[in-house]
């Protein structure tokens, strides 16, 4: 039972280390593309000449973190958040708040429609979520 429960608790980690590597791998292949998306949000010039190079690196911090198991809480602290960012991004957009709504995502993900794109950061968000509590439980208890 207990090798089912570590295999299971494996799901949510590989998962976001995919999703990171692929967001990020994305922005870097096609750079010209994402720098002109992250010039066309509603932020200025030179936050997104901050972003363009920030956001990927992150996101491969995160999936570089991930397989770190000393660091593994702090990579799920660090994906909640930039899922849980991203996807405030998407609500606001959606309650109009912005005049424009640019996605810089890439792939596959730039044709999801924004209600399917919240929808989706959002399973990952609380995947994040449910991986933070599992492996504190996990670690906090006596082996």
């Amino acid at each position: 039972m207990k090798l089912f429960r570590n295999t299971l608790n494996q799901i949510p980690r590989y998962l976001l280390i995919m999703l990171w590597v692929y967001a990020a791998v994305l922005k870097f292949s096609d750079f010209e593309s994402a720098k002109n998306e992250m010039h066309n949000q509603v932020f200025p010039g030179p936050v997104a000449d901050i972003l363009v190079w920030l956001v990927p690196l992150t996101e491969l911090l995160v999936a570089l973190l991930l397989l770190i198991p000393r660091t593994i809480i702090a990579a799920y602290c660090l994906s909640a958040f930039l899922l849980l960012s991203f996807s405030l991004y998407i609500v606001f957009g959606l309650l109009d708040l912005y005049p424009r709504m640019p996605c810089s995502c890439g792939g596959i993900i730039s044709q999801f429609s924004w209600q399917a794109h919240l929808l989706f950061n959002l399973f990952f968000l609380a995947l994040s979520v449910t991986a933070i509590i599992t492996t504190y439980k996990e670690r906090s208890s006596p082996a």
